[in-house]
């Protein structure tokens, strides 16, 4: 019978370990949530790139409007004179998920703008994804790689590059599905509840709504995992309830999503080139092999997907982390245990520990006092334990892989200095690199003064102010949504690019002379053209620079220059007049900090255009 003291101090134990496990995995949320704060610490709260200005005019709607308005929303106001469906032709769930956030804190009458919900919507759902990480990597190998796995996820560079305060895109909160679908998917093959993989068919149902195309990495992948299984001898009744209720209920959820429809059966990719092992490799241990083979394939077939790889790479670097950390732990306490005369090895992840003998001088007479006092058998049998003693420690060693002392010292500090560096890159680039917003820049001077050129915004607010409502603006299609959610202006073309036909007559204006510029924009009904030029302050992303594609995408070929050299139909395009109108007049002899050339053409004027203002 057990003793009831022990029991009460196993209790305790296990109590206070929860309570401090709790303690580092919501420490490790709040870290997410954070590092990613840097955008609006120096910049201020405002919405990232282009496509987060779409999905925020989306949410304002939806808001305003409700639910059944949006998912018959036509909107006039891009790709005039076509307009587009939006409630057929967008992922719905970042939107719902935004729009619902502003619905539950306007009822707690918390009245937060629709903007603010949107900018802190991913550093939220970062921390979601690192408790997410930690959940899967615990089914997988353990809570001390879960911890590790999810400290990785929450500072890891390429996921900040998406979910930085601002960055209101699919893929901030869709990272977050991905890995809570596969926990679950995971937690239904381990424990065989239909409970979980009911939960899973939802969650994978949530995230089809928002990973765009990306949902056929999870239809795919799970497939694979389970002809693995079957292959490998590994079927059995969990196996089928893990993957059958995913299967049969996800298919038909996601087909409720108007954009999806019934691709999810039409289709079927699956991209498999080798199998890693875990030792030991389980259901799960497997899963994740083919989980990171797979991503990082796709991850090589379209950049974009490294967002996609981090929590893969997360997950095996915490799992190796955590056993690196435990041999090493393991090896110094071996040690410190054989030094201090100690007869109990803490044998670590071994099923049993086993108790040596000692040479100390002292603790020998006693035990040969002990032994005098006992019958011969027990004497006999304790002195064969002694005379085995040093075989029976060699190979609990071998077994337990037990380092030298100095050189698992060594390696915990060159690891906790390795973790250093990465944790301070991973704040350096949350900072620095993925925290500045495309729609302010930044420059620094030679003396060091900071200098804010707010020159999008403040063209966007121009257009709002001076022009009438149903005036259409012609830009190239990277400004489509921004001049639609900022200025509330009929655009053109825009970043969805579904008509590349469209937008080839867009480029095909900007790379013709003048007057055929002015008799395309005329039969589109445009009024006002936005060219954006870095050459002045030398911003490179400008639309010289992009004008290679529209030339291409026009249906023409061949390259461009705009020094002296450049050729007539260079230099008399709308593009290289619109760019280069008065920019002699800034330092007298026309030089482009860009190219880092002076521009061919210098004194011309605009015969059918008329510069309204510039900045």
């Amino acid at each position: 019978m057990a003793d009831p003291e022990n029991a009460k101090e196993a209790t305790t134990l296990r109590y206070a370990f929860g309570n401090v496990l709790s303690f580092f995995i919501l420490l490790i949320g709040v870290l997410a949530f954070s590092i990613r704060l840097f955008s609006v610490i120096k910049y201020e709260s405002v919405i990232h790139e282009f496509d987060p200005y779409f999905n925020y005019r989306v949410t304002q709607f939806l808001t305003k409007n409700g639910i059944y308005d949006f998912w018959n929303w036509f909107d006039d106001r891009t790709w005039y004179p076509l307009g587009r469906v939006i409630g057929g032709t967008v992922y719905p769930g970042l939107t719902l998920t935004a729009g619902t956030i502003w619905w539950i804190l306007n009822s707690l009458n918390i009245p937060l703008s629709v903007e603010t919900v949107c900018v802190f919507t991913a550093p939220i759902f970062s921390a979601f994804a690192s408790w997410a990480t930690y959940l899967l990597t615990k089914e997988v190998k353990g809570a001390g790689a879960g911890l590790t796995a999810a400290a990785l996820l929450a500072m890891v560079p390429s996921y900040i590059s998406r979910s930085v305060a601002g960055s209101y895109d699919n893929e901030a909160v869709a990272i977050f599905a991905l890995i809570f679908t596969f926990y679950l998917y995971i937690k239904t093959l381990n424990t065989g509840s239909l409970f979980y993989a009911t939960l899973n068919a939802l969650a994978y149902f949530y995230m089809v709504g928002l990973l765009m195309g990306g949902y056929t990495f999870i239809i795919n992948l799970i497939p694979m995992h389970v002809l693995l299984c079957i292959v490998t001898g590994r079927y059995s009744s969990r196996l089928y309830i893990a993957y059958a209720p995913l299967v049969v209920l996800g298919t038909l959820l996601a087909a409720l999503v108007p954009v999806v429809g019934f691709n999810a059966v039409m289709t079927s990719e699956h991209f498999a080139s080798f199998l890693a092992c875990f030792l030991p490799l389980s259901d799960a241990s497997s899963f994740v092999v083919l989980y990171i083979v797979t991503s990082v394939y796709f991850s090589g077939v379209m950049v974009r997907l490294m967002l996609v790889l981090a929590p893969a790479a997360c997950v095996m670097s915490g799992i190796a982390l955590s056993e690196s950390f435990s041999v090493f732990t393991r090896s110094i306490k071996f040690q410190l245990h054989g030094l201090s005369g100690s007869s109990q090895v803490d044998s670590g992840d071994a099923s049993s520990s086993t108790v040596v003998a000692q040479n100390d001088a002292g603790k020998a007479e006693k035990t040969e006092d002990t032994a005098k006092e006992r019958p011969s058998k027990k004497s006999k049998k304790k002195e064969k334990g002694i005379v085995d003693k040093p075989s029976l420690k060699a190979k609990i060693e071998r077994r337990l892989l037990v380092l030298p002392f100095e050189a698992s010292i060594f390696a915990i500090l060159l690891l906790v200095l390795l973790g250093a560096f990465y944790v301070v890159h991973c704040v350096w680039a949350a900072a620095e690199a993925y925290s500045a917003p495309s729609i302010v820049l930044t420059s620094y001077s030679h003396d060091g003064g900071l200098h804010v050129f707010d020159d999008f915004r403040e063209a966007y607010a121009w257009l709002s102010h001076n022009t009438e409502v149903d005036d259409k603006v012609a830009s190239w299609w990277d400004y489509g949504y921004q001049t639609t959610a900022m200025a509330n202006r009929t655009v053109i073309v825009d970043n969805n690019t579904w008509n590349n036909t469209h937008i080839a007559t867009v480029g095909t204006a900007m790379s013709s002379p003048e007057k055929a510029a002015w008799e395309i924009f005329n039969s589109l009904d445009v009024k006002y053209v936005l060219v954006v030029f870095g050459g002045l302050v030398g911003y490179p992303s400008d639309d010289i620079n992009k004008f290679l594609w529209m030339v291409r995408i026009g249906g023409r070929d061949g390259q461009y220059r705009i020094d002296s050299q450049a050729t007539p139909t260079m230099l008399n395009c709308l593009m290289y007049k619109l760019s280069y109108y008065r920019f002699v007049e800034t330092d007298g002899r026309g030089f482009d900090r860009v190219r880092q050339t002076e521009i061919g053409k210098k004194n011309f004027k605009l015969t059918h255009f008329e510069e309204v203002r510039y900045s």
